[in-house]
Order: C-alpha cells, then structure tokens, then sequence
C-alpha cells in the first residue's frame, strides 16, 4: 500500500474523533468541515512516516487550528453564537451528524461560547476527550499547571458556578496589584517582596523595540528594571489568565504574561505584537 492511500485511510479511521473534537470547539458544522480539511492538509505536508502518535498528534492539529479559529471570531469582535448553537442539521446532512448535535446540546455549546478560547479548548480536550493537561499545555501555551487552571475555571461555568474569580485567582490578582503598585511608585522593596528570587522576564520583538530588554533574570535585576515604570499597566485577565495590560490612549500596547509559584513572581512575558495582541482575550480588572 502506498504511502499516500495509507495516510488516507489512517485519517478516515480518526475523522468522527476529530469532527467530534472540533463540533465541541467551534459549534458550527460549517467550521467543523473547514477544521478537519485543514487537518488533513497538514497531516499531508507531514506524512506519516514522522508521526509516532497519529491519533494524538491529529488531535493537537485540529485542537491548534481551532483555537486559531475561535480567537479570529474574538478579534473580529463577532457575538457569540448564542441559542442558534448547535445550527440546525439539514435533511441532507448525515444521521452522524444529528447525532453529534443531539450528544453535545444547545445548552452546553451556548455556555462553551461564553468561555475564553483557551479555556474551552482546555476543558473540551481534558473533560470531554481525557487529554492530559500535558498535553494541552503547549497547544495553549501554557504550563501544565495553568492549563489545569483553564479547564477548572471553564468547569465552574459549564456546571452553573458563578463566574466570578475563585480564591487563587483573587489571591493572584493581589500579587499583581501589589508588583504594579510597587512599580508605579519606584519602591525597589516592595517589587523584591513580590518577586521570586530566580524571576526570568522575557519580551517578544515588539517589546524590545518598546524599550524591553529581551530577557533579565533574577529578583534584583527585575526590580532595578521595574522600579518606576508601569504607569499604565493595569491588572487583567488574559484568556482567562491573571496578568497586567498597558494600555495608551484607549488602545491595548501591551500584555504581561505573569506566572505565579506559590506567592511571588517567577516569571513575565511581555507580549506587544500587533498580531498577538489580537488574539488575546483581555478583561482589565480595575477596581470599583
């Protein structure tokens, strides 16, 4: 069997999988159609011969085009589907097909529609698909840890908790306040107080080109850099995730990516590519 018919039938085999994978993601049949033939575009370009995992690795691309697909609707500021979601299936559409509607609901896929990409791509692959949040993690581009946090929070919200931060996000949030406090007023201190001793800062080009240096390790070595600035940074959440946003002039400059570990910073990325920043699901969180 040649190497392309093998391929083929490999991906037929995990087509209902995938299509299940993305109906959950993206609600739409249309889109679900759209995922799945870019998945099989790229397994092409791929081929099989350096994939180990086909079942997984297929799972990641569709998850990746997905998200990609769910933060493009975010930064075109489309409204959520709401009650249409599922869409009706049409008579021609397959028996599979109703069945896939009828399995996941309209009541959940509208509560997935209120969730941030990452979040729902978390508690889609984790809950619904017992993916580890191992690996989850590099498809959001997070840490195991924050991955768990993506899924948990998306839980609360399936399962009719209030949205509001639970304890650990509050308890973040007030390390952040207390850093962007600290650096507002130049209180070397105050910033060494709220920083891990081994805190790496990392920019992307964009930021670079702001000022940033491109990476800068360590408590003292970050304070020094910090102390003074952030005059507009305010605390946020970003896809769901504690963080702080610059922003100038009613426009969104800049994103700080922060870890937490235990009750200190121990590390920020600094993220102001035009690009990037589109993508991002950004609530900023002032104070009443």
């Amino acid at each position: 069997m040649d190497e392309k018919k093998f391929l083929a039938e490999q991906f037929e085999a995990n087509r209902p999988r995938l299509r299940a994978v993305a109906y959950r993601m993206l609600g739409s049949t249309a889109e679900v159609d759209d995922a799945v033939q870019e998945t099989w575009l790229r397994l092409s370009r791929t081929g099989a011969a350096t994939v180990d995992n086909l079942g997984g690795f297929l799972t990641t691309v569709i998850s990746r085009i997905c998200l990609d697909m769910l933060r493009s609707r975010k930064s075109r500021r489309e409204d959520p589907m709401g009650p249409e979601v599922p869409e009706p299936v049409a008579d021609s559409d397959s028996e599979r097909e109703a069945d896939m509607a009828d399995s996941v609901g309209a009541a959940l896929l509208v509560v997935l529609e209120t969730l941030a990409p990452a979040e729902r791509l978390a508690f889609v692959l984790h809950d619904m698909f017992a993916v580890p949040f191992e690996e989850i993690a590099p498809i959001v581009g997070r840490t195991p840890a924050a991955a768990r946090q993506l899924a948990s929070r998306a839980r609360r919200r399936v399962q009719g908790m209030p949205p509001a931060p639970d304890a650990d996000l509050s308890r973040q949030r007030g390390i952040v306040e207390a850093f962007l406090a600290a650096s507002r007023n130049g209180d070397f201190q105050g910033l060494l107080a709220v920083l891990d001793p081994d805190v790496v800062v990392r920019a992307d080009h964009a930021a670079q080109r702001l000022g940033s240096l491109p990476e800068i390790r360590g408590a003292t070595a970050v304070a020094e850099s910090f102390k003074g600035r952030a005059q507009a940074a305010k605390p946020a959440l970003v896809d769901g995730e504690i963080a702080a946003a610059v922003i100038l002039g009613g426009q969104l400059r800049v994103v700080l990516r922060i870890t937490i570990a235990g009750d200190r910073i121990a590390a920020i990325d600094a993220v102001a590519e035009a690009d990037q920043l589109e993508t991002f699901d950004v609530e900023v969180l002032d104070r009443a």
